[in-house]
């Protein structure tokens, strides 16, 4: 019986705290994962130089429900020494997201901005853990700055845009 009572006043609780906007993850998965080491185990032994390595970052969104919204970060990659490709990835990895109280001007920022920066910690993670279980020393991409891609994918969609005559 304390439980339900507990259990009322929290929710009483949170109701009367909620005023504000919120967001709120409600799941996160990995939607689609690759790991190719295509050269194993011939590039293990060519340590000399450095790796080039190539990172293309882009965040998707599905609108599910008037409040929910899936955001799909989706981290390519590519580690090369001349010619030979040492490993390749791709991860999608997505969350649901509960958005509340957000006026309708702000709602695609904070879905492409703030969904994918709270993903990327562990999507960041996931690929670290692939490529060392490949064979390498992980991978620990560096943070991305999802406001000024944002800004950037606003600007090309404006400049896409024909001029009203």
């Amino acid at each position: 019986m304390a439980n339900q009572t507990m259990a009322t006043d929290a929710t009483n609780g949170a109701a009367q705290q909620n005023t504000g906007p919120s967001l709120t993850a409600l799941v996160q998965y990995v939607k689609d994962m690759s790991f190719e080491n295509p050269n194993a185990p011939r590039v293990f032994g060519n340590a000399q130089q450095n790796p080039q390595i190539q990172l293309q970052v882009n965040v998707g969104a599905t609108q599910l429900s008037e409040t929910d919204v899936e955001s799909v970060l989706t981290l390519e990659g590519k580690a090369e020494i001349g010619a030979d490709k040492l490993f390749v990835f791709e991860l999608s990895y997505a969350g649901v997201f509960r958005i509340v109280g957000v006026p309708a001007e702000h709602m695609s920022a904070v879905v492409m901005i703030e969904c994918p920066r709270l993903l990327f910690p562990f999507a960041r993670q996931i690929v670290a853990d692939a490529v060392r279980n490949g064979g390498f020393p992980p991978l620990y991409i560096d943070p991305v700055d999802f406001q000024a891609l944002f800004q950037q994918r606003m600007a090309e969609v404006q400049g896409q845009q024909p001029a009203a005559s």
